[in-house]
């Protein structure tokens, strides 16, 4: 065999290999997320997390150029050398694919957040209308604490550096009650890319070949926190987005700061009445009147905000991400950000906020 198909071959192997591993996420559970990645994601998380701009993103940019570069100088060759241009295409993607699973990915195939904390799949529109009129009246309860005004929106009084240092509180809180949820080592930076971000229609990624979580800092920040939250949960090895969600809520309401708790509580509010749209729009419009004007405001702030980056880009790749969630164990694709309906409702069964 030459050399030059050792690499693509390898991309082969690495393919029949994750749809084997997907049969084992105990497995996975083990040996991977709660072994090999915990080192690794340590290590990356003390070098790079003190460094106070994104190196990601950094790399990133260079990687960009260096392909532009690449496809410029190599774009007279294709008809003659398409062979080989395609075998060194493809042993790139095959070392980038090994990284990106050895490095993080490979939690995209570990034991679901529902088995792992004994929570309901499963829930009728009377489980979500009680919860959904619990949260309303917790949200318009954290909403008259800060504002002292039902007709007024929150405004956040602190920075993004401040969220990323006062977050700390909201995961402590919540691993003195469920141990799998500590988080250590902060690597949080704000986005070289938010520009492009916000085109594409992201709060934020997490980077899985530097491990610094990337959040998108020009969107409303009522709503930065629990953002922040969910990446940081990508981070600690979390790799579905609506585990994230509901990760990134308890963090922001377990957090003794009531501006985290209302992105938390706010956030959340949001996805249900969104489903109760889906659902009836009869029960939504009734919800929706005992909603504070100042919540609805905050709600509209955040629509206005994202209309105006509303592009085909948004559309593209909203696609295109909708799909790579689902070659990767996410059967809902984008959907599955609105599924911690799911784990809310159940969760919050029988307790209260």
């Amino acid at each position: 065999m030459k050399r030059k198909h050792i690499l693509p071959l390898f991309l082969l192997i690495q393919i029949l290999f994750l749809k084997i591993i997907a049969f084992f996420p105990e497995f996975v559970e083990h040996f991977y997320s709660n072994g090999l990645y915990v080192f690794i994601s340590k290590i990356l998380r003390i070098t790079l997390g003190k460094i106070p701009f994104s190196v990601g993103d950094n790399i990133y940019g260079i990687l960009i150029l260096y392909l532009l570069k690449s496809v410029w100088k190599t774009r007279k060759t294709w008809k003659q050398e398409w062979k080989n241009n395609i075998l060194k295409v493809l042993s790139v993607l095959s070392v980038a694919y090994f990284l990106f699973h050895l490095l993080w990915a490979l939690n995209y195939y570990r034991q679901p957040l529902f088995e792992k904390m004994k929570i309901e799949r499963d829930y009728t529109d009377t489980d979500l209308l009680t919860f959904t009129k619990k949260l309303i009246a917790k949200t318009n309860e954290i909403q008259s604490q800060i504002t002292q005004n039902h007709n007024l929106k929150v405004v956040f009084p602190y920075s993004e550096e401040q969220v990323f240092k006062m977050n700390l509180n909201g995961y402590k809180t919540l691993s003195n009650e469920y141990r799998f949820f500590e988080y250590a080592n902060p690597s949080i930076k704000k986005s070289l890319f938010s520009l492009p971000l916000t085109y594409m229609g992201f709060g934020g990624y997490l980077n899985p070949f530097t491990n610094e979580a990337q959040v998108n800092y020009l969107g409303p920040m009522y709503g930065f926190p629990m953002t922040t939250n969910h990446e940081m949960a990508h981070q600690m090895g979390f790799a579905s987005e609506s585990e994230c969600n509901f990760i990134g809520f308890l963090a922001s309401v377990k957090n003794e700061n009531l501006y985290f708790q209302y992105s938390g509580y706010s956030n959340a509010l949001r996805y249900c009445l969104s489903n109760w749209f889906i659902r009836d729009e009869k029960v939504y419009n009734q919800l929706l009147k005992t909603v504070h004007p100042g919540i609805l405001k905050n709600y509209q702030e955040n629509e206005d905000f994202w209309k105006q980056y509303d592009t085909f880009i948004d559309k593209g790749f909203r696609i295109f991400y909708d799909n790579f969630l689902k070659m990767n164990q996410q059967k809902d694709g984008m959907e599955g950000y609105s599924k911690f309906v799911n784990l809310l409702v159940n969760y919050y069964k029988g307790k209260e906020f």
